[in-house]
């Protein structure tokens, strides 16, 4: 632990002009006075550490001191790519790791560059979760985070259905890919000995045993590509209803905004922009009725349901409700 410490506490020091005892302090989470300790470590173990006094003093290296230590570790130079999603790093258990990375590739670059991955966290930030709602990090995440870099099969428990229906299933798998989808993550996982794949979401796991052994990737298997489709039919699978509208110009433009996008673009492909005064009548698939009431709400007065009529009596009934409440008084 110590020996590690002191490396980062010398990478620190190359990538800057100096560092007061504070800062090192909170980079390297220990006290002053253990940075003082370490400093002094350095200086017997033959690193030119030189400490300036003052109010205004610190640490910093001289004699144009460069460490050989910033070779990146595999779980280093991975985690450097996931460097600008923060919040996913530290929920897989890999922010010591990225740190490391960085530091190492800071302390590589010229003199220049080294405030490079501060200008470019200045002016680029992911915030992966969806409005009003509190992301929660998966208990058993870094262990299926850990299995997923290893390609290392699991032993996972998972719960399928809900409320009386729910029940446990055990299953060995072959954890290929992560992802974060508005704030929940998912594992894009093969049952050991088949050749299709699954998406399970993490939250529902109960319980995750790495195995000895682990399995050999298929060649062909692209992460992006495989969620893009599974997410295309997990959403057409949702639409089991239509109805049929009404719309003006306006209400086509805003109907992206109101309704699930695979079903605005089913509804609106090769469908011209009605002119002036103009209506165009479309079919839009729907989950259901009762969420095509939420949504098409949003719409107002550019929309008119046309079928099936009991949603359409039920606009005409809110229509009539809406006057009665402006016209009151």
């Amino acid at each position: 632990m110590r020996a590690a410490r002191l490396i980062k506490m010398v990478l620190l020091l190359q990538s800057r002009p100096s560092m007061t005892a504070a800062e090192l302090a909170q980079e390297l989470e220990v006290s002053e006075r253990t940075v003082t300790r370490d400093a002094q470590a350095l200086s017997e173990a033959g690193v030119p550490v030189y400490a300036d006094r003052g109010r205004i003093g610190g640490y910093r290296l001289i004699g144009g001191y460069r460490t050989r230590l910033t070779g990146l570790a595999r779980s280093e130079a991975e985690a450097l790519f996931l460097s600008g999603v923060p919040g996913a790093l530290r929920e897989m258990g890999l922010e010591d790791a990225a740190s490391a990375a960085r530091l190492k590739v800071s302390a590589a670059l010229l003199p220049s560059l080294r405030d490079a991955s501060r200008t470019a966290a200045q002016r680029f930030h992911l915030d992966a979760p969806n409005w009003f709602r509190e992301p929660q990090t998966p208990e058993l995440l870094p262990a299926v985070a850990d299995a997923v870099w290893d390609d290392r099969r699991i032993t996972a428990r998972y719960r399928r259905g809900a409320g009386e229906s729910r029940h446990e299933v055990e299953r060995e798998l072959e954890p290929y890919g992560l992802v974060l989808k508005a704030g929940v993550w998912y594992l894009c996982a093969r049952v050991a000995g088949r050749d299709s794949f699954r998406v399970y979401r993490i939250d529902r796991f109960t319980a995750v045993e790495p195995r000895e052994e682990r399995f050999e990737r298929a060649e062909d298997f692209e992460l992006p590509a495989f969620w893009e489709e599974r997410a295309e039919q997990f959403a057409r699978s949702l639409l089991r209803a239509e109805v049929v509208l009404r719309l003006t110009a306006e209400g086509m433009r805003r109907l992206p905004h109101v309704v699930d996008a695979v079903s605005a673009r089913e509804a609106l492909e090769g469908v011209a922009e009605p002119g002036a005064g103009e209506w165009v009548a479309v079919t839009l698939p729907v989950e259901s009725e009762e969420v095509a009431r939420t949504q098409l709400s949003g719409l107002g007065a550019e929309v008119e349901v046309v079928e099936p009529v009991s949603l359409r009596e039920f606009f005409a009934a809110e229509a009539e409700r809406l006057v009665r409440l402006y016209r009151r008084g």
